[in-house]
């Protein structure tokens, strides 16, 4: 499948009129194909970006793939008039090398303004506690050997998500590296819990120490949930050695969906990495 990670967005720069410099940045993800475009803001919109897109000497892909909040709607605009599929996610690692490597090129061109200027950020909403109509009947940290994982991923399960470029030997861990993770024992609300999850498309599980301590999950381009809070000691050791272990294998976990704890039957996978 052909993906371009795409980019629309302000810069700190003016052109001589004193009008703010937007920039589209397209790449596919070896970033041998590669484009840069200048646009001020007054001329910004969908069927610009369609425009440049279009006088590009080589085939459309069959998604744009954008990791930026206020972008997304432009971006899903676009792909709806050039009949291809827009793609949020914040896996778009090559473009973000970029435009990290480009404020130093800002910096160097006529109307750079000297604004604060995070070429990543994106806005950070204050994480919400999951619905109580959603919540299982308990949850817990567990471990797998990195061995282990595709004969746990082969059970029947309703659903699975295991992205390839997150496959544990493609990052280069040892088979014996133990991976974290969190199963959640849901109950009857176990499918419900998991199509829940399958639709916000979770990105990461992180343990968040504080006054309680918590567990924050990361979904979409940029919405925070609350799975837990605790302050039990022995919980609190659990979610460090947790993270201690999410760190020593380059982040990767993975959350585990299941009507009971029996062992027996799984609801939902993921394979989850920050990004």
């Amino acid at each position: 499948m052909s993906v371009w990670q795409l980019d629309f967005f302000r810069r700190p720069l003016r052109n001589e009129e004193g009008e703010v410099l937007w920039e589209l940045l397209g790449c596919d993800r070896t970033f041998e194909f590669r484009f840069q475009r200048w646009c001020p803001q007054s001329q910004a919109s969908s069927d610009w970006i369609v425009q440049q897109l279009q006088s590009l000497d080589r085939p459309l892909p069959q998604v744009l793939a954008t990791f930026r909040p206020e972008s997304l709607s432009l971006i899903q605009e676009v792909a709806r008039k050039l009949g291809i599929t827009a793609l949020a996610t914040r896996r778009t690692d090559t473009l973000k090398r970029w435009l990290l490597d480009r404020v130093s090129v800002y910096q160097e061109l006529p109307g750079y303004t000297s604004d604060a200027y995070q070429p990543l950020a994106v806005p950070r909403p204050a994480p919400v506690p999951v619905a109580d109509s959603l919540w299982g009947d308990r949850w817990r940290f567990a471990s797998l050997p990195v061995a282990e994982l595709d004969s746990f991923a082969a059970h029947p399960m309703r659903v699975r998500s295991l992205p390839p470029d997150l496959h544990p030997l493609r990052l280069g861990l040892a088979s014996t590296q133990p991976l974290p993770g969190l199963v959640i024992d849901g109950g009857r609300k176990s499918l419900q819990l998991a199509q829940w999850l399958e639709s916000i498309n979770p990105v990461a599980v992180n343990y968040v120490p504080g006054a309680p301590d918590g567990l924050i999950l990361e979904a979409g381009l940029a919405d925070r949930w609350v799975l837990a809070t605790f302050d039990d000691p022995e919980v609190q050791a659990a979610a460090r050695l947790y993270h201690q272990r999410q760190n020593e294998a380059k982040g990767l976990h993975f959350l585990v969906i299941q009507p009971d704890d029996s062992g027996h039957t799984y609801t939902g996978l993921w394979l989850l990495q920050p990004a």
